[in-house]
Parts: structure tokens; sequence; C-alpha cells
């Protein structure tokens, strides 16, 4: 009896999963192949599937973890690849992690996503010519105060809409010198006391403030 345990659990081991790469770049997850002709047959727990052997690059173990692109998703068509597709997801969209971080802090999602539409175009690999960096233009030393990694999406606008709620709670709630010293720094607001003339920062608040008026978040002033 014992024989033939060590048997089963040998046979248990030879048939560890692996990964079919297809030409197309799809990966399929499957317990084995067995070429057969031009042909090789993919089998897992619900059967097999047979396709053009020409269809298949090469097989990887299971264990093996192939490096994932930033943003790329492989699409497979039923028709193309049968059977259990490994796809890799997607990362949270702009305005998700803007919504995400607004919802953590307590600041109108309008607003975050304002802000960073004005920062960065809703362009993760933004960099302006003074160095600031990703979707809520964060400068290095500015992220690593808040300890945050600049280059990371999800971080930078976490850091980002933080950053605004302290500004927003450093000069009491007043939006119009919060989003000031968001784009020339504190010190700029402070030395004004409210926002610097300068043209950058003048045209930033009028068109973040003209975003909130169109969401409701903030009452239109009449022309």
């Amino acid at each position: 009896m014992r024989l033939l345990g060590i048997v089963i659990l040998l046979a248990g081991c030879a048939s560890a999963g692996e990964y079919a790469v297809l030409a197309s770049g799809a990966r399929l997850h499957v317990d084995r192949h067995e070429p057969e002709g031009s042909k090789v047959k993919l089998y897992n727990k619900d059967g097999y599937i047979e396709l053009e052997a020409a269809q298949v690059t090469r097989f990887e173990p299971e264990e093996y973890a192939p490096p994932v692109a930033a943003a790329s998703v492989t699409t497979v068509s039923a028709a193309t690849a049968p059977g259990p597709v490994v796809v890799v997801e997607a990362p949270p969209s702009p305005t998700a992690l803007a919504d995400d971080a607004a919802d953590r802090y307590g600041l109108p999602r309008s607003l975050v996503r304002s802000v960073m539409a004005a920062e960065s175009g809703f362009q993760p690999q933004a960099v302006s010519p003074k160095g600031a960096i990703g979707l809520m233009q964060l400068m290095p030393s500015t992220a690593s105060g808040l300890g945050a990694n600049a280059n990371d999406p999800a971080q930078n606008v976490d850091a980002g809409a933080r950053y605004l709620r302290d500004l927003l709670e450093k000069y009491d709630g007043g939006l119009r010198h919060a989003l000031a010293a968001y784009n020339a720094g504190p010190g700029a607001v402070d030395k004004y006391k409210g926002v610097p003339p300068y043209r950058e920062t003048l045209h930033y608040v009028k068109r973040i403030e003209k975003d909130l008026c169109k969401s409701g978040e903030i009452s239109c002033s009449t022309p």
C-alpha cells in the first residue's frame, strides 16, 4: 500500500501544470501537452483542446513568472485560443485612481480629477521642465516627504490628493489658496497672502474653478 501511495504521489508531481505560449502572445494554462503529428493536444481537467503545432511557440513551467507589460492586455478570442486563458489585468485608469484617492481623503472627485487634468492631462509618464513627475505632477522632494514613489501612478495620485487635502486644511478650506499653493508652492501663497500674481498660477486656478463650476461643486460667479 505504501508503494502504491508513492507511485500516486510521483504521478501527481509529474503532471504539474504549464503554460502554452501561443504565436499571438497569449498564454494558456494547461495540465500537460502531447504532440500528435502537425498538431498538439493541450490537456486540462475538462478534457483537451487540439491546436496546430505552429500556433504554439513554446511551453513554460507553471512556476515561470514572465515580465508583465505596464499597460498591455492580451485579448484572445475563443476561435483562436479555446480553453482556459490567463489574462493580465490592466492597471486602474487615471480617473479611477483619482476617484479612489478623492474618496480616501474626503475630497470631491471632480476636484481631484480637475487637478490631475490640469497637472498632467491624465498622462502617467508626464514630466515637467521643472522636474515634477506623474499624474499629479509631484516634485521628487514633495513625494519623498509624503513617503511616496512619484514614479508609481497609484502612489503618485494618493500622495497628490493627500497633499491637496493638507493644503486645504492649512488654508482653512480656502480653495483658491490651496490650488495656488499646489501649483506655485505654499511659500509663494504665504508671501503674497493669497494667489500669487503669476500668469501660470492665475490661469491654473481659474481653469480648475471653471471645471468645478460646471460640475456643480462651487457656485459660478456671474460675468
